[in-house]
């Protein structure tokens, strides 16, 4: 059975309590959400949360606080996940193109065995990567965010299958024309495929604007945090201090970083759909 309590009231703060009971009696009490109502003790009938001004003035907050920073940590996500994408769609490209165009021996057994790479869980491989940024002197820096993301194994697949479908009577065309493979591959297989790679560019950068785990190891300076890393100091997860525990701050935080999110899915809405249409249909 599940009820909802009401914390007492403690100063201007009032929590909120969800209880729920196993078939042993035991209760457990899961902290829902708290909201700061210093208007409602009689001031305004309205909520203070609920009011349009406390909401500018919390962004406000938010963006002038020295010790938060976030347009700081928002830049850093921002350059961190273009600069990625761009990379990771450069390098995955060009080993898509020559997986599916080219004829070198061990083809087929190289593609496997790189497949079978996405069953190993990346926590493995995390030290071996920590100990080359390290080597590298890459360490809190943007490089280190960057190269290491440079291999994707998914996208290497989408991709090779993508290429895959390419007439080859059309290539074989452009190379009695007197066109280079660099050529071949920029003039022709880039634009044929420019649905699937837009795709795979939103995955990729949305993957890297939520990346926690790898910016939190790799990065020590507070001016060089991104959003995820950012936020969750914020929230205290990681040892912040009482400081930084006003949950008004903190949801306009998290508010403003889902929204360069929201811009690249409306902008790309179309092309995702369309690249999942034509993957649903084998690339044809």
């Amino acid at each position: 059975m599940s009820t909802i309590h009401d914390s007492p009231i403690q100063g201007n703060r009032i929590k909120f309590f969800f209880t729920t009971e196993d078939t042993e009696g035991t209760e457990f009490k899961v902290l829902l959400t708290t909201f700061s109502l210093q208007s409602m003790m009689g001031q305004r009938k309205t909520p203070a949360f609920l009011s349009i001004n406390f909401l500018l003035a919390q962004l406000s907050l938010v963006m002038t606080r020295d010790d938060i920073n976030v347009p700081r940590w928002g830049w850093n996500s921002l350059v961190i996940a273009v600069a990625t994408t761009a990379v990771t769609l450069f390098v995955t490209s060009l080993a898509a193109y020559g997986f599916a165009r080219l004829d070198f021996p061990f083809k087929n057994v190289i593609f496997i065995v790189v497949i079978f790479t996405l069953m190993i869980p990346s926590q493995i491989y995390m030290i071996p990567n920590y100990l080359l940024v390290r080597d590298l002197g890459w360490l809190d820096s943007y490089h280190a965010l960057i190269w290491p993301a440079a291999p994707n194994v998914f996208g290497l697949f989408l991709l090779r299958q993508f290429f895959s479908t390419f007439p080859r009577e059309l290539e074989e065309a452009a190379t009695v024309d007197g066109a280079s493979r660099w050529r071949i591959y920029w003039q022709l297989m880039i634009p044929v495929n420019r649905n699937a790679l837009i795709a795979l560019g939103i995955f990729v950068f949305l993957h890297s604007w939520n990346d926690l785990f790898w910016p939190l190891i790799v990065l020590s300076r507070v001016e060089n945090r991104t959003l995820p890393v950012g936020l969750a100091v914020l929230a205290g997860a990681y040892g912040a201090g009482d400081s930084f525990s006003e949950p008004a701050l903190i949801m306009a935080a998290s508010s403003m970083s889902s929204i360069p999110v929201l811009i690249v899915y409306v902008i790309f809405q179309r092309r995702i759909t369309q690249s999942f249409m034509l993957t649903g249909m084998g690339g044809r």
